[in-house]
C-alpha cells in the first residue's frame, strides 16, 4: 500500500505541476575548460541601468579566464550585434590578438546570426549560457559585482560621475590580487607587475628577453596549475549542496519549472510550479538539455538541468494530457480555449505597438493548454475565462 501511494502521487500531474521541490538542485557542478594562456577564451557582459555619464548608460565587460584581467569599456546604449563585434574588434582583439572562446548570455546581440557568422569568420567558438543560468557566465557575473561595488565607493555623492572614474577601477582591478591564481591580473597575462610610482621601475626591470621570456612562462605555468586547484575546490564545495541530474535521453518527457518564466496570470502565487510537459529533443551536455516547446512560448529551448524533472508515471495514476481533449459541438471538433478580458482599452505597460507579438485586440481568442503557454507575454491577458467552440467559429475568430 505505501509503494502503490508514492506512485501513485509521484505520477499525479496536478501534484507535479504544483508542488515546489524541496530537494538539492539537480546537477553536479561542470566547470568550463581551464585556458593555457591569457585571453585565448574570454566572457562578455553588459551592465546596463547607469545613470547617464558623459553620455554613457550602458558598460561591456570582458574578462580574461585565464588572468582574470578585465576591460570596461563604456557605451551610450546597448550595441547590436554587428555593433558588439566591432567593439570586441576595437578594445580587445587589437590588444590581445583573436580569442579561440566567447563566453556569453543569450542576449538578442549574443543570440543573433550576425554574432554566430562573426565568430565563425574568427575561427572562435560562441558559448552562449543555458536559459535562466547566469552560472555559466559566472566570471563576467562576479566581475560586474566588484565594478559595482567600486563605483557605489568613489560616485556615492556624484553617481554622474561613474565614467570618470571607470579607467582608473579597471586599473585596481587588474592590479589587485586574485584569489584563484594568488597573483594580480598583469602578472598573469604580463609575467610582471607594473610599478605604481617611478621610483619601483627597477624592481621590475629584467637582464634579458630571455630571462623575461622564462619567467612568463613559469609565471602562466603557476597560474594555470593555480586555477586547476581552484576549480576542482570549487567543485567539490558545490557538488556537497548538489545532487546527481537524472540521466536524461532524448523522446522523455519531463516538467519545466515556472520559477524565471514571463507567466501572465492573475496571481503569480497561485502559479504552478512546473509546467508541461516537454519532450527532450536533445542532450546538449550533462547539464543542459534542450526541449520541444512550442512556439507560443518565445523563450530558447535549453535549460539547466536544475530547472528539469522527470516524468512519473504509475499503472495506477493516468498520464498528463499534453492537449485538451476534443469534444463535438454540431458535428464539428472543438477545443477548450482562453477568451481575452472584453474590454476597449490595453492593460499594463506593453502595447501591440511597442513589442514583437501579434496585434491582439481584447475579446481575440488564444489557445489554451495544460502548459500555461498561451499567457506567455500576451499583451492585456489580465483576466481570461474558459470556453468552448467548434473549429469553425475559432477559425473565424482569429
Amino acid at each position: 500500500m505505501s509503494t502503490d501511494t508514492r506512485g501513485f502521487v509521484a505520477a499525479c500531474s496536478v501534484c507535479a505541476r504544483s508542488k515546489a521541490s524541496h530537494q538539492a538542485p539537480a546537477g553536479l557542478l561542470h566547470p568550463l575548460p581551464i585556458p593555457h594562456r591569457p585571453w585565448s577564451h574570454v566572457a562578455v557582459d553588459f551592465i546596463t541601468g547607469l545613470p547617464p555619464s558623459e553620455g554613457n548608460t550602458v558598460i561591456l565587460t570582458v574578462v580574461d579566464r585565464f588572468s582574470k584581467a578585465a576591460h570596461f569599456v563604456p557605451l551610450s546604449k546597448l550595441p547590436s550585434a554587428l555593433e558588439t563585434a566591432n567593439l570586441l574588434v576595437t578594445h580587445v582583439f587589437r590588444l590581445h590578438g583573436i580569442p579561440m572562446d566567447i563566453v556569453s548570455d543569450r542576449g538578442p546581440q549574443f543570440s543573433a546570426r550576425t554574432w554566430r557568422a562573426f565568430c565563425q569568420a574568427l575561427g572562435a567558438s560562441a558559448s552562449l549560457s543555458s536559459g535562466y543560468h547566469p552560472q555559466s557566465n559566472g566570471q563576467t557575473e562576479r566581475a560586474n559585482q566588484d565594478l559595482g561595488v567600486a563605483l557605489r565607493c568613489v560616485t556615492a555623492r556624484h553617481p554622474a560621475s561613474w565614467a570618470t572614474h571607470l579607467p582608473w577601477i579597471e586599473y585596481a582591478h587588474n592590479s589587485l590580487v586574485c584569489s584563484a591564481t594568488g597573483m594580480s591580473p598583469f602578472m598573469a597575462a604580463n609575467g610582471f607587475q607594473p610599478p605604481l610610482f617611478p621610483s619601483q621601475e627597477t624592481d621590475v626591470a629584467v637582464p634579458s628577453v630571455v630571462e623575461h621570456l622564462r619567467r612568463v612562462r613559469r609565471v602562466w605555468h603557476e597560474a594555470r596549475a593555480a586555477l586547476v586547484r581552484t576549480a576542482a575546490r570549487n567543485q567539490r564545495v558545490a557538488d556537497r549542496h548538489r545532487t546527481p541530474a537524472p540521466d536524461y535521453q532524448p523522446g522523455q518527457m519531463v516538467w519545466l519549472s515556472s520559477r524565471d518564466l514571463p507567466l501572465l496570470t492573475e496571481s503569480r502565487k497561485l502559479t504552478p510550479r512546473y509546467i508541461g510537459p516537454f519532450e527532450v529533443d536533445r542532450i546538449i551536455n550533462p547539464a543542459a538539455i534542450r526541449l520541444k516547446l512550442p512556439l507560443s512560448l518565445r523563450i530558447h529551448p535549453t535549460f539547466h538541468v536544475s530547472l528539469l524533472k522527470p516524468v512519473s508515471t504509475s499503472p495506477l495514476s493516468p498520464p498528463a494530457e499534453l492537449t485538451p481533449p476534443t469534444l463535438d459541438i454540431d458535428d464539428h471538433p472543438a477545443y477548450t480555449g482562453v477568451w481575452l478580458a472584453v474590454g476597449g482599452n490595453w492593460t499594463g505597460r506593453d502595447t501591440p505597438a511597442s513589442n514583437n507579438h501579434p496585434p491582439y485586440k481584447p475579446g481575440r481568442l488564444i489557445t489554451a493548454t495544460p502548459d500555461y503557454s498561451s499567457l506567455l507575454r500576451t499583451p492585456g491577458c489580465v483576466t481570461a475565462r474558459l470556453f468552448v467552440l467548434p473549429v469553425a467559429r475559432i477559425l473565424a475568430s482569429q
